[in-house]
């Protein structure tokens, strides 16, 4: 699936506003990297905080190995800094997961029982002038077996919003899916396997020193500016070698 269009959310972890900001410097850098690939984003859904930043982000990245690239940044981010939304300017760890699947294609089947699935509406809400419904045209779909709850809020109308969901919720099972069957072979082969979820990937350190720092590679930066501005290559890069290097020494 490496070279599909990729499907990325973003969602805070605790601690309120702080992370929520967070959250909106990581949408940013990767919105700025797609930029600098020359690849072309979508934004599915857009959830803003009440003072600041994002409570969640879904977009799409479409471009040729779009997914390839970007799956290498599933996981957990944390960042270390003075906060700007403290008084007594002490420093705070966030937290952000970042999630990325494919964009299935029509010729994939993923199964979807109806009688699996909650469809609530709402009505949209942040900055979006005139393509803000003032009715409850945005969708939000729960998978009841999994958990999974995607959403989308951005097309006109409702019928075109639970479209995109659908395409998102097929995206997402499919990708939990191919993680299942990799942990099935992981356990068949004795190996412990990796948390894919809530494993802390990468830290950004803008404050006792300025630093980031990948904790699968081991590779890190001192210019924090420029790799929070999308220059994520090098990161990628040494994720893709060191997960190449991963399966050549389990086979």
């Amino acid at each position: 699936m490496d070279e599909s269009n990729a499907i990325v959310t973003i969602h805070p972890g605790a601690g309120g506003t702080e992370s929520q900001d967070w959250a909106q410097m990581l949408l940013r850098m990767y919105l700025r990297w797609a930029e600098r690939k020359g690849y072309r984003t979508k934004m599915l859904e857009l959830q803003p905080g009440e003072e600041a930043g994002i409570k969640s982000a879904t977009f799409l990245v479409e471009g040729p190995y779009a997914y390839g690239y970007l799956r290498t940044e599933a996981g957990v981010h944390r960042l270390v800094r003075i906060s700007p939304f403290d008084a007594s300017r002490r420093r705070h760890t966030s937290f952000c997961a970042v999630l990325v699947c494919p964009e299935i294609q029509d010729d994939i089947k993923v199964e979807v029982r109806e009688e699996d699935l909650r469809i609530d509406t709402f009505r949209a809400s942040g900055a979006g002038g005139q393509h803000v419904n003032k009715t409850s045209s945005a969708v939000r779909i729960t998978h009841l077996p999994t958990g999974i709850v995607v959403s989308c809020q951005n097309e006109r109308s409702q019928h075109r919003n639970r479209e995109v969901a659908m395409k998102i919720l097929r995206a997402r099972l499919y990708e939990l899916s191919l993680r299942e069957r990799q942990e099935k072979l992981q356990e068949l082969m004795g190996e412990r396997k990796d948390i894919a979820w809530g494993s802390q990937i990468r830290s950004y350190v803008l404050q006792p020193y300025r630093l980031v720092k990948d904790h699968r590679t081991g590779l890190q930066s001192g210019n924090v500016e420029a790799v929070l501005d999308g220059d994520l290559d090098a990161f990628i890069e040494a994720a893709l070698k060191h997960t190449a290097k991963e399966v050549v020494r389990k086979e």
